[in-house]
């Protein structure tokens, strides 16, 4: 009964909506959901590319047999094994048990230890090809985007290029699936918030895949998540490209903890600062109040960052500490930093924000400024000085 979206003359979207999930991989807020994509080829020989997490196997097979028809399947393309995507494996191989698993050798390996599959395998490597008919698929592994076995599946006829999480976006797809038929600007904005917490720590390995793919058309993307780009293809690789190099643009992140209200006067301030000298994008956040995914999203994309925090308990305000810890774990370069903090007797905030700077190798432009019990006129001024400082860095 499911009428699938056209790609191309022969290339169908078969993918999902989830709307229920409320945190990706179980940490990361998905106000607007999430969408699993699949794709269908019909040719000579019919091609399935990726499947959808395993609590939509149902609906996901009825639009798939609603394509296929009385057709049998006779491959399945793996791009990515992480279970939001090859869920569905298991409920395919049972219904076509003579389908060819399309994968690398680390396909196979997590293939057999998810799922216990071992047999029917079709085993590529880097620029392999599988004839189809009038489609011709070409293979290019890139690894560790962000597992070690992903790889981007490119149809030559079409120009096509099926790239499992690469370029991928949260939030579901609300009638549309091309970005032609939608308004992107959400996605868009989800595409950077998607990338800096999923794939920000390997911006090397995004950095060789966009080199591999460099010589080839494209003229559509199909990503595991999101929209499917064809009027935004050079758009969204642009995003990556400067995401994955570290390439901060304009802009100010103060980002701090606040337990009653102090060190909030410090961010306060420094804003103020910022925007005397002319500074005009410039983003506070109450780490309290916004989720850390979002914070990321900002410290990927703009070029300055501020942090402050008060001490407690002789250690960092807890939320900051965790934010520091997923800020090492990403590894992100070439930032300018400031730092302050408060304190009522120990000023270990202080110190442990400096040896934050020193691992990240962060540039710092300016001293820290710390505040004992409540600010002052002295400390407000310096505050507003920090300001006009990072404005003009």
């Amino acid at each position: 009964m499911y009428k699938a979206r056209h790609i191309t003359d022969d290339i169908y979207y078969i993918g999902v909506n989830d709307r229920q999930k409320v945190l990706f991989e179980n940490l990361i807020p998905l106000p607007h959901g999430v969408s699993y994509n699949s794709y269908l080829i019909m040719d000579e020989k019919t091609v399935l590319v990726d499947t959808v997490e395993v609590s939509f196997a149902e609906v996901f097979l009825d639009k798939l047999l609603s394509v296929l028809g009385d057709r049998h399947l006779d491959y399945l393309v793996i791009n990515h094994m992480e279970p939001d995507h090859s869920g569905a494996i298991r409920a395919i191989r049972r219904m076509f048990p003579d389908i060819k698993i399309v994968g690398n050798a680390r396909t196979f390996k997590m293939l057999d230890g998810f799922y216990g599959i071992n047999d029917g395998l079709h085993e590529v490597k880097d620029g392999d090809k599988l004839v189809l008919g009038k489609h011709t698929l070409q293979f290019f592994l890139t690894p560790m985007i962000h597992w070690p076995e992903t790889m981007m599946t490119y149809d030559i006829n079409d120009k096509l290029l099926f790239t499992g999480d690469a370029f991928g976006a949260f939030g579901t797809l609300d009638g549309g699936v091309l970005d032609t038929d939608i308004e992107t600007g959400n996605h868009l904005e989800e595409s950077r918030r998607y990338f800096s917490n999923i794939a920000g720590k390997y911006g090397s390995a995004v950095q060789n895949a966009l080199n591999k793919l460099k010589d080839i058309e494209i003229k559509t993307i199909c990503p595991t998540h999101g929209p499917v780009w064809r009027e935004k293809v050079n758009k969204i690789i642009e995003i990556t490209d400067k995401l994955s190099r570290y390439e901060g643009e304009r802009g100010v992140v103060i980002i701090y903890g606040s337990m009653y209200g102090n060190t909030e006067q410090m961010a306060e301030a420094i804003a103020y600062g910022l925007s005397e000298e002319g500074e005009k994008n410039i983003t506070i956040y109450n780490v309290s109040k916004t989720d850390v995914s979002f914070i990321l999203s900002d410290i990927f994309r703009y070029d300055r960052i501020v942090i402050g925090s008060p001490t407690y308990s002789n250690e960092l305000f807890p939320e900051i500490a965790s934010l520091l810890a997923k800020l090492e774990t990403r590894d992100i370069k070439n930032r300018k930093f400031a730092y302050f903090g408060s304190s009522t007797w120990s000023n270990a905030s202080i110190k442990l924000l400096a040896a934050f700077a020193e691992r990240v190798k962060w540039d710092v432009v300016s001293l820290p400024i710390e505040i004992k019990q409540s600010l002052k006129e002295d400390k407000y001024e310096d505050c507003i000085a920090l300001g006009r400082l990072l404005a003009k860095s």
